[in-house]
């Protein structure tokens, strides 16, 4: 199974939509919060290049955000990154 990290905050769509998604695949995944954690959010956005959250990584390859996460599995290619 993959290591997958999940920069979020609580209040945004598109980060409850990513954790349903990784939900419902069964996957287990480490969600960080940046909206309370400065420091985490700068790490963030140096890992990242990007400000937006949801920011998500799997075996610590940035594979972007919701959307892009959707895109993979719409094309079948999220599965196999999660070693599914």
């Amino acid at each position: 199974m993959a290591n997958v990290v999940i920069y979020l905050t609580p209040f945004c769509p598109y980060c409850v939509r990513a954790i349903q998604l990784l939900n419902y695949k069964q996957v287990k995944f480490t969600e960080i919060r940046v909206d309370t954690n400065m420091e985490q959010r700068h790490k963030m956005e140096r890992k990242s290049k990007r400000t937006s959250v949801p920011q998500i990584f799997i075996d610590d390859k940035h594979i972007g955000g919701y959307d892009e996460m959707a895109a993979l599995d719409r094309s079948n290619k999220l599965d196999p990154l999660l070693g599914l």
